[in-house]
């Protein structure tokens, strides 16, 4: 064993974070060893871990699991006969079966080499793609499970251990920003206290860290050589997928503890602001709590691919339908031969085939002939010419330069290939939050302050508008608010006048100012700071020290600057926290001028601008008390006293929170700040509210003794009891103002989203993060907008079980009656739900089928605080539900289950692991990539692929039938038309080339109309390409064509000689210029449905039918031993004769004018949109009338309530409808006056 040892005994951090906490998060409640001591030994709690002794548990009875996890589909036993078994499914390959086995009997009518082997080539061509795809999947997994982590092997000695070789009872030692191996029992940590923090939003979605404690019976382990005596018996739950339970007991030092899971460390989390942490494990490999969650990779297939197994069926009916024709013929025909075909003497024949004294049994072997005659109705080479083109498909996919990230270096990755076409017709997404639309960093943007907000800086929604509309969109919302006194009054000015130099004018937009704002302007030194993207020159560069009431700016940036469980890291230049909003409070405060620099048990320091001197001052606050944050309280304050002894309370949480606490006096700039904290969240903004207030000594003191009595108190209703002393202190505050950050979203992300919701696309959110958030990114990516209204579907936690049935039922209907009312049926809808309901609502079918029928009426559907179980339940029940195409993108361990039970399952391979990868179909860099993965590559590959087997049944029925028509023309004989190489070579080399270009490169439009004209992605949703209507006219095509084909050809040659030596045509001639014309035939016809040639096409198409002339010839001139009765003839019998080219031409052309006509009107008088389009750009419309081209784009969008150009439309309408109102009070205003 390899490993390197780390240096024992590292010192421990002081910092006693438990100290600084009010609630019981970070400690076992009293009773709860309760419910642990009846459950444990039960059935469902059996589990018996020896904590250091793993030795024990590599035999029975306490041999568990590895930790080797796998996502492959198949392994070295299972990959045969699963591999097979998914190659018969296909119902083409067991028919190709049955004629294999019959092609070793006497009723063979061709060789049986011809026979086998083009099966055997398919299945093993499709059998080798299947490893190539599952050997990338078992790459990856051996990636994940050859991570390191530090081991105990004894002796107080950790080495560095591979994933895969750990086993229940190691002890391992985590570092800083390292994932958990395994499920851990926490020992102990870097803080004293044994605190750690553990970032789950790999497991649930949420951003915000939690935090985790030891038992203080473990808190001794502070050395790796302490390990050496550690021994402990864990006794626990057995292995489930519950993410936020766990029950147990440890054994240790003849004590029992009770276990929570606050000492459970989960794999796939991370360890964040923590220098490391030791634990044992618990739960290893499939065993744990992430893998549990997730499913094993199933096995999909598109709809295309389903709908053709069903087209197969269609072309088995026909070959049933035609052998029984054959069959019932040749019965007739063989009962009465022996009187009007006497020169056969059947009589003397051996044939059964031809046994006059048992018609029947001649017709059934006639027909069991027939089948085999006629398989070549069904193409075999179908699926293995899809495999091939699928591949490359995948090829180009990969190696799309446009969708290659340059700052991951990472590009799309088409991990199978089997659905490509499914990719153009997806009609919903359903998408995870964090990590896939967001980065997970925040970002502060704005705040408001006094009533005045800063941070001009216009999101893209306005600016858009505002440019539409002609006028300067700032100015706007300020003169409309009425907050800012300097912005010009712009009712005088029409929306409708058509120069827009006028409205420029009136709001001060020359052409030297070029509109700029005060509000967004900055120092001429561009910073670029991560975290904070504020800009304001009223509050930067120490400027804000110039305003009147600098009181009041001072306390809201010290409430910044100190209301925070933050710690300086990095020599005092970077902050960690227990969530991201905090770091950029931190950062704000410090760019502000008040540095947060240093955190002591009891103290705080701060170096503070003052704005008397303009000088930095360190200044020391004790910290007295904290009060944290939690979902239920929502608020978080700090208690400290400066250094002149004075004390306040800082207080900082969500505005309806905050407001409710405010005092009368307090209230000075509320309404002021509701304005501002609504246009906020409007441009998908989180927003916290800012409050202090001044305690007295005797008040605190007060206060405090109650505070300490309820902390010290140790019963179920300690939490209530803190709860109860917090309402005494945080309490008469008074508003300072609020902030907004931006949870900052992927590159692209409303773009993308505006342009999948023109395409026809709905998007529902599943995060696991709580509701305010979810909405906020909501807005922020253009699914919501400000006139959408939001139905909320939530519960009550004081109900019982019946009573939350029938209010959430309650709350169905009432939606229900919302949306479907008359005069709102345009308006868009929102429903947002939460993971509790949803709880519910999967527990009763009735409840299930109402919700997903109101959610399937909605424009977007937020589903909130959702476990990873619930997003694979509510992919299933959608999917089951609306008969849709699911798509379901995610970038976590939490959204395995999810990705593996949609239809299309997307990974991100972002900054979160690899799980969501490795179960996906597809991986992206980012979320903007999903636009040209579906918008372009899947719209093309859906029509491709479409194309591809229409044309297969095409050429494939046109060949076939010329077999059926001369069998009945020789008197139902069996006699084959065609030589047995010829038969072979159709499909193998003549046919099969093109049908591939066809299949890699057609583009009914290029990739940039493609976007432009979003909405032509539709046809896939519809299926245009691929319905009944069109499998049944290529069919139609197909019968036309093999008559004209057969007909003509036997009518030009039959009753005249084929040569000047007056020599007739027989059936070796007759057969091989038939061929000839079919060949001619098929490869024009796939010509005329090319949309994009290129050299390649052009040279597969010709050069197929010129391989049919090299291939005559050569196989003429072979040994008539081999070549039998077409020896030469191509060089000395056809090929001479005049009749044999012209009969080629005639029949060609005769063949293909039906598809001729049929195009022509239908381009003529029933255009499809790609039609117009091809016209458009084929006359160049797009670059001589652009203006015509701009209109063609705008009316092709769908009707879509979603994204960023319907959050646009609304914008303006909003405008317009407030300069509407405000110019009618001013002009009653006028009016009034003048009276």
């Amino acid at each position: 064993m390899n490993g390197e040892r780390e240096m024992p005994g590292r010192r421990k951090q002081k910092l006693k974070w438990s100290k600084l906490y009010t609630f019981s998060c970070l400690r076992a409640s009293a009773d709860d060893s309760a419910p642990a001591d009846k459950l444990l030994g039960q059935p469902g709690f059996s589990r018996v871990v020896h904590c250091n002794e793993p030795q024990l548990h590599r035999s029975k009875p306490y041999k568990y699991s590895d930790n080797y996890v796998s996502t492959t589909k198949y392994n070295v036993v299972t990959f045969l006969p699963i591999a097979l078994f998914e190659q018969f499914r296909r119902v083409a390959n067991l028919y190709f079966l049955l004629a294999a086995i019959l092609s070793l009997t006497p009723l063979a009518a061709f060789n049986r080499v011809s026979v086998v082997a083009p099966l055997v080539f398919v299945i093993g061509i499709s059998m080798i793609k299947e490893a190539v795809e599952d050997w990338h999947r078992f790459l990856q997994d051996r990636k994940v499970n050859s991570r390191k982590v530090m081991v105990h092997v004894g002796d107080g000695l950790f080495v560095r251990k591979s994933w895969a070789n750990l086993v229940v009872g190691d002890v391992v030692k985590v570092s800083k920003n390292e994932y958990f191996p395994s499920d851990l029992l926490l020992l102990c940590s870097s803080y004293e206290d044994g605190l750690c923090y553990v970032e789950t939003m790999n497991l649930d979605g949420e951003t915000n860290l939690k935090a985790k404690r030891s038992l203080e019976a473990t808190l001794s382990l502070d050395e790796e050589t302490a390990f050496c005596r550690f021994k402990a018996t864990l006794r626990c739950e057995d292995p489930n997928p519950s993410l936020y339970t766990f029950v147990g007991n440890l054994d240790y030092n003849q004590e029992s503890y009770p276990l929570s899971p606050e000492q459970i460390l989960l794999r796939d989390s991370k360890l964040r602001n923590t220098e490391y942490a030791y634990g044992t494990v618990i739960f290893s490999g499939a065993d744990t709590k992430a893998v549990r969650n997730s499913t094993r990779s199933p096995s999909k297939r598109s709809r295309v691919e389903r709908k053709m197994d069903h087209v197969i069926y269609l072309l088995f009916g026909m070959m049933l339908f035609i052998s029984l024709v054959t069959a019932f013929c040749s019965a007739i025909f063989t009962n009465d031969a022996d009187v009007k075909r006497w020169y056969l003497q059947l009589h003397a024949s051996d044939d059964s085939l031809f046994d006059p004294n048992n018609p029947t049994l001649s017709g059934f072997l006639q027909f069991v002939k027939a089948l085999m005659l006629y398989g070549y109705l069904i193409p075999i080479s179908l699926y293995v010419s899809i495999e091939v083109v699928k591949v490359l498909q995948a090829m180009m996919i990969n190696n799309d330069l446009a969708m290659y990230d340059e700052v991951t270096g990472k590009a799309v990755e088409a991990r199978t290939s089997n659905l490509n076409e499914e990719l153009g017709q997806v009609e919903m997404i359903l998408s995870d939050k964090t990590g896939t639309l967001t980065c997970n960093q925040m970002e502060f943007r704005k705040c408001s302050i006094e009533g005045i907000s800063f941070g001009g800086e216009v999101t893209e929604v306005d600016l858009a508008a505002s440019r539409r509309m002609n006028i300067d969109v700032e100015r706007h919302r300020f003169s409309l608010d009425g907050s800012d006194s300097t912005a010009r009054s712009i009712e005088m000015f029409d929306l409708s006048t058509a120069d827009g130099s006028t409205e420029k004018e009136g709001l001060g937009l020359n052409e030297g100012g070029k509109g700029r704002n005060s509000r967004i302007s900055i120092s001429d030194k561009e910073r670029r700071i991560k975290g904070f993207n504020f800009r304001d020159g009223r509050l930067m560069d120490k400027m804000w020290i110039y305003r009147s009431n600098v009181g009041e700016m001072v306390m809201f940036f010290r409430v910044m600057a100190l209301c925070h469980t933050g710690i300086p890291v990095d020599d005092k230049t970077a902050y960690e926290a227990e969530s991201p909003e905090e770091v950029a409070f931190l950062i704000a405060a410090r760019e502000f001028g008040f540095k947060f620099c240093q955190r002591t048990q009891s103290t705080m320091v701060v170096q503070e601008l003052d704005p008397m001197s303009g000088m930095e001052v360190m200044r020391e606050y004790k910290l007295l008390n904290l009060l944290e944050f939690n979902s239920s309280r929502k608020r978080m304050s700090v208690i400290v006293s400066n250094e002149d002894g004075e004390i306040f309370l800082f207080c900082k949480g969500a505005d309806e929170v905050i407001f409710d606490r405010l005092s009368e006096g307090g209230r000075t700039y509320q309404q002021a700040t509701v304005m501002h904290l609504s246009n906020y969240a409007e441009d998908g903004l989180r927003t916290m509210v800012f409050a202090y207030r001044k305690v007295s000594v005797s008040e605190y003191e007060r206060w405090s003794s109650v505070f300490a009595k309820a902390k010290a108190t140790v019963c179920p209703e300690r939490d209530e009891l803190l709860e109860n002393a917090c309402e005494m202190i945080e309490k008469d505050l008074i508003l300072l103002g609020a902030v907004a950050v931006e949870d900052k979203l992927q590159k692209g992300v409303p773009e993308c989203i505006d342009k999948l919701a023109q395409a026809g696309l709905k998007i529902w959110l599943l995060t696991g993060d709580k509701k305010e958030t979810a909405v906020n990114v909501g807005f922020a990516c253009s699914l919501l907008r400000h006139d959408m209204e939001q139905l909320h579907l939530s519960t009550s936690n004081e109900l019982r079980m019946k009573d939350v049935t029938e209010e959430i039922m309650s709350q169905l209907q009432s939606f229900n009656h919302v949306i479907s009312e008359e005069e709102r049926r345009d308006a868009p809808f929102a429903l947002v739900v939460d993971g509790k309901a949803l709880e519910h609502i999967f527990r009763n079918n009735h409840l299930c089928q109402h919700f997903l029928s109101v959610a399937m009426n909605c424009d977007v559907v937020i589903c909130c605080r959702v476990s990873p179980k619930q997003k694979a339940l509510i992919t299933r029940r959608v999917k089951e539900h609306s008969g849709k195409t699911i798509l379901a993108i995610g970038d976590g361990a939490n959204d395995v289950g999810m990705i593996q039970e949609a239809d299309i399952g997307v990974g991100i391979s972002g900054m979160e692991g690899m799980q969501a990868v490795m179960a996906s179909d597809f991986s992206l860099p980012e979320f903007r990539f999903l636009e040209r993965l579906l918008i372009i590559h899947g719209h093309w590959c859906y029509r491709r692929i479409s194309k591809m087997i229409v044309y297969f049944v095409y050429k494939n029925v046109a060949f076939g039938l010329t077999l059926f028509y001369y069998n009945m023309l020789s008197g139902v004989s069996g006699q084959e038309l065609y030589d047995d190489w010829y038969m072979v070579m159709f499909n193998v080399l003549l046919t099969s080339l093109p049908v591939i270009a066809l299949g890699v490169l057609e583009q009914d439009v290029s990739s940039d109309v493609c976007l432009q004209f979003p909405a032509l992605y539709k046809q896939g949703q519809q299926n245009t390409c691929f319905s009944w209507k069109r499998i049944i006219g290529w069919i139609c095509n197909a019968v036309l064509a093999s008559l004209i084909v057969f007909t003509l050809t036997v009518s030009i040659l039959s009753p005249s000689a084929l040569d000047g030596r007056g020599n007739p045509a027989d059936i070796e001639h007759i057969g091989t210029i038939t061929y000839t014309c079919l060949i001619w035939t098929v490869n024009c016809q796939i010509a005329l449905i090319i949309s994009h040639f290129t050299w390649i096409s052009h040279f597969l198409i010709w050069g197929s039918i010129l391989c049919w002339y090299v291939f005559l010839y050569l196989y003429g001139a072979l040994s008539p031993a081999r070549s039998g009765n077409v020896y030469h003839i191509s060089s000395e019998q056809i090929g001479p004769a005049p009749a044999y080219w012209a009969t080629t031409l005639l029949v060609v052309v005769a063949s293909l004018m039906p598809f001729f006509l049929h195009m022509a009107v239908q381009r003529s008088f029933f255009p499809l949109d790609d039609h117009i389009i091809q016209e458009m750009k084929h006359s160049k419309t797009d670059v001589t009338d652009s203006p015509m081209w701009l209109r063609e784009q705008e009316k092709s969008k769908q009707l879509t309530q979603v994204g960023y150009s319907a959050r646009v439309d609304a914008k303006i309408r909003h405008f317009k409808d407030q300069l509407h109102r405000k110019r009618k009070s001013f002009y009653l205003s006028v009016t009034n006056s003048r009276h």
